[in-house]
């Protein structure tokens, strides 16, 4: 590993020592610090960012991602009330997620712990930087942080303006970092800090997830590709289903969480699939059906296999007709992500059947899939949506950036092969 690589990592290898057993005051005071740095600071921010946005448009990069990258002073204001909001939410460490006093009269409590270093590998917007160094700070981690090079300029200005308000804390300013270099092997000499990183998260498309997945000797914890799927049941509400469907497509159609499958029942397809083309056509959505679908409508497109598996983040929806909720149930199972996937039913019969066979973080019962998100659940800020089972699943918030110890308290408790006795 590179020796600018080893600095920083070390660096917060140590802060997250000194991190993990501070109380809530300090953390919270330095995340204020870091909010009012940032106003401070908003027209140097603008300024670096400035330079990647004139580097993306030089390399012809779309509007739609340069909007994604700009940064104003109205945005950087937004981004340091977002961390205010981390401030003031619940810290989860110390807390006791189950204490019982055993026969032998031992004290056992498990409570909640940091993770140490969390590396967050992650692409475009540069507020993803502050929301990530934010969640860990809170959390009790150090954040050593590789994002886009497309932001590079943007994302050194922003960990400069966060480290140097640190300095006046109690939290280390090493706690925040970021990954130095633009190029390939940065991100490779992360994957590979087995023993100075303890989880990585990486945020963005799902080439990204996977080549972090399949090349990281660090842990991993997988979020964001979202395949989501709304089922519309032989017992649904059409009037609802359509709100549903066009809400979940087309409210915000570029997040992990926006609907890319629809599936409806034949026995309500003739009454449904009409009324759902013109809703969504009305909302500009292009609709890639199978050869039910296409029957109902002539703007549709014919669907391909490649269609049900994609997360198309635009307004493009698959569609087909099913015969059973099992069928599309199976079908979830096979294109599905395991993000979110929503069924519309007057029964509760069916929907408790859909809940109990789909296997996915979440599942929506008369409701949008829009709705898996930290914040709409009550969590507050979110550091991604973890669609894998181990440790984290669904909206990852600050619980979710924490492991846990057991400890036990005796009075001298001895263990013998006869049993517990108390020395002394």
């Amino acid at each position: 590993m590179s020796t600018e690589f080893l600095k920083v990592a070390h660096a917060a290898r140590e802060a997250a020592a000194e991190l993990a057993p501070l109380p809530r005051a300090p953390k919270d005071g330095a995340l204020r610090a870091v909010a009012d740095a940032l106003v401070a600071h908003a027209a140097e921010i603008v300024e670096a960012n400035a330079k990647d946005v004139e580097q993306a448009r030089a390399q012809g990069t779309s509007e739609a991602m340069i909007d994604r990258l700009r940064l104003d002073e109205v945005r950087v204001a937004a981004i340091a009330e977002a961390v205010r909001e981390v401030a003031d939410l619940p810290d989860p460490i110390g807390e006791v997620v189950r204490g019982t006093t055993l026969p032998n009269g031992l004290e056992l409590r498990q409570l909640r712990v940091p993770l140490g270093v969390i590396g967050i590998i992650y692409e475009g917007r540069p507020n993803v930087t502050v929301d990530a160094a934010a969640l860990c700070l809170k959390s009790g981690n150090a954040a050593l942080l590789r994002g886009s090079s497309s932001a590079y300029s943007s994302n050194t200005a922003l960990v400069k303006v966060m480290q140097d308000a640190l300095e006046g804390t109690e939290v280390p300013a090493g706690a925040v970092q970021l990954v130095p270099g633009q190029t390939r092997d940065s991100v490779k000499e992360l994957m590979r800090a087995r023993g100075l990183v303890d989880v990585l998260i990486p945020r963005g498309g799902a080439s990204l997830i996977n080549s972090v997945v399949e090349e990281s000797t660090v842990p991993v914890i997988e979020t964001g590709v979202g395949n989501c799927h709304v089922y519309v049941d032989a017992e649904a509400d059409l009037d609802l289903a359509v709100q549903i469907l066009v809400n979940a497509k087309a409210q915000r159609p570029s997040v992990c969480n926006s609907a890319e499958t629809f599936l409806v029942h034949q026995d309500v397809a003739d009454a449904f699939v009409p009324r759902a083309l013109s809703a969504l056509a009305e909302a500009g959505v292009t609709v890639h059906g199978d050869e039910r679908i296409a029957g109902y409508g002539s703007g549709v497109v014919p669907v391909t296999e490649d269609d049900f598996y994609a997360e198309y983040l635009s307004l493009d929806i698959a569609a087909a007709v099913v015969g059973s909720l099992e069928e599309a149930v199976a079908h979830i199972r096979k294109y599905g992500s395991a993000h979110t996937d929503a069924i519309v039913t007057r029964s509760q019969r069916a929907a408790r059947r859909f809940v109990a066979l789909v296997d996915s973080a979440a599942v929506a019962v008369n409701a949008s899939t829009r709705f898996t998100d930290g914040g709409e659940f009550g969590f507050g800020a979110e550091i991604g949506i973890s669609t894998q089972k181990l440790h984290a699943r669904g909206p990852m918030g600050l619980p979710e950036l924490t492991s846990t110890k057991w400890v036990y308290t005796g009075e001298g408790h001895l263990r013998t092969s006869e049993g517990t006795v108390v020395a002394g």
